[in-house]
């Protein structure tokens, strides 16, 4: 509708003789036929048809008459007078509606759009005309109108602004000034889906002229909306198809290709890098070493360009190899596309450069250190490094002695940044049992073991840590070796581990006290330098912080935790060693402390080693109970299982002084004497060691097992250690794991506890009747290792199941 009052608006009534009389239209193809009237070329040649196809004579549409001839000829004359009136009339119509605009653009909605309609028209009807346009002046007050309050004047400023720059290359490089380009842009990001699409279509006309094309890529925030609308699935088709075809222009411009791949859309970077010339690819790969890309991300592009990569590398200039190490560093950093690079070579040139020395290496050592980055990011990768070979012989692989000897002694000879990475690519060769011992032999034949250790004083807090991590991974195959070597920077870890720093567990403080938690624990002479050095009473004092929840945690703690759990187990074996380290776990309250650890959920090893720990301190109980005067004979008695539905008692409770262990039959503490058995948090002892019988891990479960025999073993009560059991509803636990059979050693362990606890006469007779035990134990019998099949024979024994055949026959003796 505002379309036909804008030609009513702005056209002046034409001459009569310039309107066809057939169309009723002003003449765009005049052409007089034979009768001298004139008509619209078009219209006159239908007329003729028509009548042909009426089977009639071809007429004059004005006189009727017949014509002997159809030939038209055309008007030329009057054709030029109609454009010199059109022309006039539209120079003058078009003045009238730019003047709309300039003047009252705000004021008249409807003038404005009739304005704006009228300027499509004739730029529709005629190329020429949108230089016209142009000349006037319109095109920055359209653009100003982009800025409207009225949608529906933006929406037609988009629109006639795209018919004015559509293949006029000046119209878009006028409509290209100033902010405009910024103004469209902005349209992309609004919420109105047609204000969208009509932007983007007129962006898709701006970006055909590379001038402004440019301009486009230069606005922020441009390419990743066009990236977003090219990738979106709720916009309109067409709208998508626009986008792209508007950021395949902007490909053009190594600039917008980078802005591209930073936004997603890496391929135009790919697809350049591998079929640009050597500058195009150095250029790209640098572009590449910029971004962060996700994982997926750098798989693609390890698989496309992962072995030009690696050619750069061996045959590049000095600039081309930086910028391509750059990128690996990135890529690498990924399990399967390190894969890929190792797939694709990458190894044996990266080690080359790595090893290279000397002035004519030309391979300065800020690369070394991205080299060395790459190669620790390649192994963490867990490859296989013992088939990929270095050389073309296929001697030499990164397990190889010579070439372990090399990273030990570059680790020795470079910067902080390098050694920090080489020993990380150690920490991730000695990370697994595969490789380890490969890695070890090479150490202790090249003698590093002593160098090694140095970095525990280095300055730089990472070659620290990265310096504590491979220790602990060599520990399992040389830790007397190290526990020697060790000495005179035990005051330094310790300094570590205590060192309150900003109120978190540290990394590094994890990793030492994991290591001095990883060295052998029997050995005495490393026992008596940390107790001298104050270790042991700086860990329980930490322990006891974390507990309580002084120190906060982190991802660090658990770690922390188990270290120091395992550095105080090494004390609790060494209890026969010296009476201060007795009188230490005192103290310290070692075994009450170990009680409360034996409950953390969730941390295996804490469990593990506190229920180890509670063993040990159990067995010096007796050592340590003070045995009161014997009381006097009490009346006989009998002992029933409180876990099998009887009471519990003793013949001995009657005459025994109070306070004195049932077990052990003298006074006993946790605290004092490491009394299991005892009352009060003793009992919990009882409790939670029975708890850890039902844990999935096999090793707490024998552990915690170990530290309940140690109250039915030689030298104590057995009968009162079953009745603590059962008060503790044990024993049915016990059982269990004798029957479950879930590993040869917990079987051999239950074994030894039921025969101690079918010692006990009602327990026994009550558990014959459970044929799961007598089968357990006849498995054991028949399957067990002779010690095993000795103990599973006197349960049996016990059971009836084989008869005492040295009693008998002492009997018929007799």
């Amino acid at each position: 509708e505002l379309e036909e009052q804008s030609t009513e608006g702005y056209q002046e009534a034409a001459f009569e003789a310039f309107m066809c009389p057939l169309t009723k239209q002003v003449m765009q193809d005049p052409v007089t036929i034979e009768t001298g009237q004139t008509f619209e070329r078009e219209a006159i040649l239908k007329w003729f048809r028509e009548c042909r196809d009426n089977g009639r004579r071809p007429t004059c549409p004005l006189t009727q008459s017949e014509l002997r001839t159809t030939d038209i000829n055309p008007s030329i004359a009057l054709r030029n007078v109609i454009d010199e009136w059109r022309a006039r009339n539209d120079e003058k119509d078009l003045e009238k509606a730019c003047n709309a605009l300039r003047l009252h653009p705000e004021d008249d909605e409807d003038d404005t759009l009739r304005a704006m309609a009228y300027i499509s028209q004739i730029c529709q009807r005629s190329g020429a005309k949108k230089n016209l346009v142009r000349g006037q002046g319109i095109i920055s007050t359209l653009a100003d109108l982009l800025k409207s309050s009225s949608r529906r004047v933006r929406l037609k400023s988009l629109q006639v602004l795209r018919t004015v720059v559509e293949d006029n290359d000046q119209n878009k490089e006028e409509l290209g000034k100033g902010d405009t380009v910024r103004t469209i842009i902005k349209f992309l990001s609004n919420e109105h889906i047609q204000e969208r699409e009509l932007a983007v279509s007129l962006l898709y006309e701006l970006s055909e002229y590379e001038p402004v094309c440019e301009r486009i890529g230069a606005v922020y925030g441009a390419i990743l909306l066009l990236v977003g609308m090219g990738s979106s699935k709720s916009e309109n088709m067409m709208a998508v198809e626009k986008a792209e075809k508007t950021l395949k222009n902007l490909e053009k411009y190594d600039t917008n290709i980078k802005q591209m791949a930073e936004n997603g859309r890496l391929q135009p970077l790919l697809t350049k890098l591998l079929q640009g010339g050597p500058e195009v690819q150095v250029t790209m790969v640098e572009y590449l070493g910029e971004l962060a890309l996700a994982n997926d991300v750098k798989v693609v592009v390890a698989e496309q360009v992962g072995t030009l990569l690696v050619s750069i590398i061996k045959t590049g200039g000095l600039p081309a190899r930086e910028a391509t190490l750059k990128a690996m560093r990135e890529m690498s950093s990924n399990e399967l596309s390190a894969k890929i690079l190792l797939q694709a070579g990458i190894l044996p040139p990266l080690v080359k450069d790595l090893f290279s020395v000397g002035a004519s290496s030309h391979f300065p050592m800020r690369l070394k250190e991205v080299s060395a980055t790459i190669l620790a990011n390649l192994v963490a990768s867990g490859a296989s490094f013992r088939s990929i070979p270095l050389d073309d012989a296929g001697r030499q692989t990164l397990l190889s002695e010579d070439v372990v000897h090399s990273l030990l002694h570059l680790i020795s000879n470079t910067g902080p940044a390098v050694e920090c990475k080489l020993l990380n690519v150690l920490v991730g060769l000695t990370s697994s049992p595969d490789t380890a011992q490969d890695v070890v032999s090479a150490i202790k034949s090249s003698g590093a073991t002593i160098s090694l250790i140095q970095f525990l004083e280095a300055a730089h807090r990472e070659i620290r840590v990265e310096s504590l991590k491979l220790l602990r991974n060599v520990s399992p195959y040389m830790g007397a070796e190290l526990a020697d070597a060790l000495g005179g920077h035990l005051s330094s870890l310790l300094r570590v581990i205590s060192d309150a720093g900003g109120g978190g567990v540290t990394e590094e403080q994890a990793a030492a006290v994991g290591l001095l938690g990883d060295l052998p624990e029997r050995d005495s002479k490393l026992t008596r330098q940390l107790f001298e050095l104050g270790a042991f009473g700086t860990l329980s004092t930490k322990l006891a912080e974390l507990r309580r929840g002084a120190i906060r945690g982190n991802r660090y703690t658990t770690p922390l935790t188990e270290g120091m759990v395992k550095v105080m187990y090494r004390l609790t074996c060494m209890l026969q060693e010296a009476p201060e380290y007795v009188e230490f776990a005192r103290e310290a309250a070692l075994a009450p402390l170990f009680v409360e650890l034996v409950q953390v959920n969730g941390q295996d090893a804490v469990q593990l080693y506190s229920a180890m720990a509670l063993e040990k301190l159990s067995l010096e109980t007796r050592n340590l109970t003070v045995i009161p005067d014997p009381p006097p004979p009490a009346p006989s008695g009998g002992f029933l299982c409180a876990c099998f539905g009887v009471p519990s008692s003793t013949a001995a409770d009657a005459g025994r002084p109070v306070g004195v262990c049932r077990v052990h039959g003298g006074f006993c503490s946790l605290r004092e004497s490491f009394c299991l058995a005892e009352g009060g948090a003793g009992g919990k002892a009882v409790e939670r060691l029975v708890a850890c019988l039902d844990h999935l891990n096999p090793e707490v479960v024998e552990a915690a097992l170990a530290a309940l025999a140690t109250l039915v073993g030689d030298g104590v009560e057995a009968a009162e250690g079953v009745g603590v059991l059962g008060d503790a509803d044990g024993l049915r636990p016990v059982v269990d794991i004798l029957v479950e059979n879930r590993t040869e050693a917990l079987r051999r362990r239950a074994v030894w506890v039921v025969e101690r606890i079918l010692r006990v006469e009602d327990i026994a007779q009550e558990v014959a009747a459970d044929q799961t035990v007598a089968s357990a134990l006849v498995e054991a019998y028949r399957n067990g290792d002779p010690r095993t099949r000795h103990t599973a024979e006197r349960a049996l024994r016990h059971l009836d199941r084989i008869p005492n055949f040295s009693s008998a026959f002492h009997a018929q003796a007799r």
